[in-house]
């Protein structure tokens, strides 16, 4: 009895995971993608639409943030992690490594 009603519950995840995707098909905006490598972002410069999802990734061997100060902060980012961001303000943001004061960035909202 107990499988019965665990069935209706793995449904409901199952149709929350469909609505999901079909969501983010629905916008057809993929994540845009920041490397940080090499003490780096790449794209240094990224522009963007209100709603969009920025990743950066780490591909360094040591951890950096990205870190707009009063917009966003990801603390730290582990070597061969990532962090998300969805824009929801306009305005140009830029930002930097806190670890790494030479690391620089933008993140232009539109």
């Amino acid at each position: 009895m107990r499988v019965r009603t665990a069935v209706p519950a793995l449904a409901a995840l199952a149709l929350l995971a469909a609505g999901a995707a079909a969501t983010a098909a629905a916008t057809g905006t993929p994540p845009h993608e920041v490397v940080i490598q090499g003490l780096q972002y790449v794209p240094q410069t990224l522009t963007v639409r209100r709603g969009d999802v920025v990743v950066w990734t780490n591909k360094d061997p040591f951890p950096h943030t990205v870190t707009a100060r009063g917009a966003f902060d990801s603390r730290s980012i582990a070597a061969g992690a990532s962090w998300r961001f969805t824009a929801k303000k306009a305005g140009t943001y830029d930002y930097i490594c806190t670890l790494h004061s030479n690391m620089k960035g933008t993140l232009k909202v539109e």
